[in-house]
């Protein structure tokens, strides 16, 4: 089931997420919604905090073009970084249409519990290193215009903001 999508500014985005204690029926049925609305938007990721659930819970698939590679994480973290750095043009399903280049490591090592409940580990390069770091930073209440100037990121904001005006309007 499609699921809205918060729009920033909402002050929903800034707040870190709980940790998921259990894995319910409920919450792989949330997982299952978040890919579909990711797909659907479409993005190559999602957190659960963009659609108002405060959860440690991300959904990503990183393929253009072949088979969907589509991957399920709660609790994830980041448990090494490499000290390379690549530069992407980073955009979020909860800041439409604006987009801005973003350093972060090239490389990540990343465990998460999967939706069977099975502790998982696996490196990360590449765009696949760029959106699960974008999504975890959701998870910690910080959206990819937090790594701008405040230049930068107020006129962000400012357009963004417009945007869910108009939105609302419609």
């Amino acid at each position: 089931m499609l699921k809205p999508i918060l729009i920033h500014p909402d002050p929903r985005l800034k707040k870190t997420s709980d940790a998921v204690a259990d894995l319910s029926d409920e919450l792989r049925t949330l997982a299952s919604d978040m890919l579909e609305t990711m797909y659907d938007a479409p993005g190559i990721g999602l957190a659960a905090p963009q659609i108002g659930v405060l959860t440690r819970l991300i959904v990503m698939d990183c393929v253009k073009e072949g088979d969907p590679e589509p991957m399920i994480m709660f609790n994830p973290e980041i448990l090494a970084s490499s000290e390379d750095t690549n530069v992407y043009e980073e955009g979020c399903l909860s800041i439409p249409e604006q987009f801005a280049e973003v350093t972060r490591p090239a490389e990540v090592r990343v465990g998460w519990i999967d939706e069977t409940g099975t502790p998982r580990e696996k490196d990360f390069d590449g765009l696949w290193a760029t959106c699960v770091q974008h999504e975890i930073d959701h998870l910690n209440g910080k959206l990819f215009i937090d790594y701008l100037g405040p230049i930068k990121r107020q006129t962000i904001t400012r357009k963004s903001a417009k945007l869910k005006r108009e939105r609302a309007r419609a």
